[in-house]
Order: C-alpha cells, then sequence, then structure tokens
C-alpha cells in the first residue's frame, strides 16, 4: 500500500498527472494476463489478441 501512496505522491508533486491513466491501463492489461492464465476463460480471452 505504501508503493501506491508513493506513486500518487510523486504524480502531485510533479505534476505529473497524465502519467495515472497509463499507469492504470498498464495495471489493468496486467491483471488481465495474469487472470487469462489461470481460468477456464482462458480460451476465450486469448481470442481477443
Amino acid at each position: 500500500m505504501d508503493f501506491l501512496k508513493d506513486i500518487w505522491f510523486f504524480l502531485k508533486e510533479r505534476k505529473k498527472f497524465w502519467l495515472a491513466p497509463l499507469i492504470l491501463i498498464l495495471l489493468l492489461f496486467g491483471l488481465l494476463l495474469i487472470f487469462a492464465g489461470s481460468s477456464a476463460i482462458a480460451p476465450f480471452i486469448y481470442t481477443l489478441f
């Protein structure tokens, strides 16, 4: 949790709020890949790519 807090303070102090959507998209893509590899819906997710 401290890691997320540090990222938020970095974005806030450096005025780099444009990085927030990029970080969010990368996190969501990573979660999708993790769940795709270990679930029964993996064949359906792989057809998207």
